[in-house]
């Protein structure tokens, strides 16, 4: 199946990218980003708006509510309906965005970790309320410490994820992973990859620049309705960048110049980390300036 992949850190300019190869090629712009298919989530995670939708077919984006988990198994079943459809049609799949584990799903496949039933899954949850990421990384720690070692103390996310397969199954999440995965859904042949390689600085300003951009168009108000919510704060949605700030900002616990402060850095920290695992973990992408990547990519698409 072909497809066309394009990846970056955050505010590099993918999604003007993915609009561009979608006129010329006639396309569909598929969300490969793991914030972005949140409805809940429109402003402070900067989706294209209603205008660039409008250019060209848009897919998979704030099509799952921020009281869910949506987990890479889930996405990936999402993307193989869409691609198979968007294929069909005569129409040119182009996957945009920044997760990495998406990309890597989608070309090297899923390991076959069992479904976590939903009665673990949700004691998990309920005791993780309440304890710190640093806590629950203890915790996995005593249990698992081969996945704990491999985990930011930092990523309750991730953590959590661990501790229910843990629960689940009787074997750690890296065993799971080591052991087998399922048939990827893309040919890496036959589906050419970029990754927007900005320079550091100029990124570190567009991420400024684009955060202050979202507060002025609602980013605030949009966090205040999740907040009235009251969901888990460790859903994948509560701990989007920019979210936990303003939250505590809401509550008086921060002042707004510090919750954009901490929104920022987080995205910057981020963006970096970004840059980093497609380096190491996706070496067949074709790493171009943001000002070289249409033609870049032009050239890739062309049979």
């Amino acid at each position: 199946m072909k497809a066309v992949l394009i990846a970056g850190p955050t505010a590099s300019g993918k999604s003007a990218l993915a609009i561009e190869i979608a006129e010329r090629f006639d396309g569909v712009v598929i969300n490969a980003d793991s914030m972005q298919v949140y409805a809940d989530l429109a402003v402070i995670t900067a989706r294209p708006n209603a205008d660039e939708m409008a250019r060209v077919p848009h897919r998979l984006y704030g099509t799952v509510d921020a009281s869910e988990n949506f987990s890479v198994g889930r996405w990936i079943a999402a993307a193989s309906r869409i691609i198979g459809e968007t294929t069909a049609a005569g129409q040119l799949p182009i996957l945009v965005g920044g997760t990495g584990l998406y990309f890597k799903a989608l070309l090297e496949g899923l390991s076959a970790i069992p479904p976590v039933p939903t009665d673990v899954r949700a004691r998990i949850r309920d005791e993780a309320l309440g304890q710190s990421p640093q806590d629950l990384h203890a915790r996995l720690t005593q249990i698992d410490p081969q996945t704990a070692a491999g985990l930011r103390p930092s990523d309750p996310q991730r953590i959590v994820r661990a501790l229910e397969v843990m629960e689940a199954t009787g074997r750690p999440l890296v065993e799971w992973q080591r052991d087998g995965r399922s048939a990827p859904l893309l040919d890496a042949a036959r589906s050419p990859g970029v990754f927007l390689a900005v320079d550091r600085q100029v990124l570190r300003d567009r991420i400024d620049r684009r955060f202050e951009t979202m507060m002025a168009e609602g980013a605030l108000e949009e966090v205040r309705r999740l907040a009235e919510r009251r969901l888990d704060p460790a859903l994948p949605a509560m701990r989007a960048h920019g979210v936990p700030g303003l939250i505590a900002h809401l509550r008086g616990e921060m002042s707004m110049d510090d919750a954009v402060s901490k929104g920022q850095r987080d995205t910057r920290a981020y963006a970096k980390r970004q840059e980093t695992w497609f380096r190491h973990q996706m070496p067949g992408f074709v790493a171009t300036s943001p000002a070289d990547a249409l033609a870049t990519l032009s050239a890739l698409v062309q049979p």
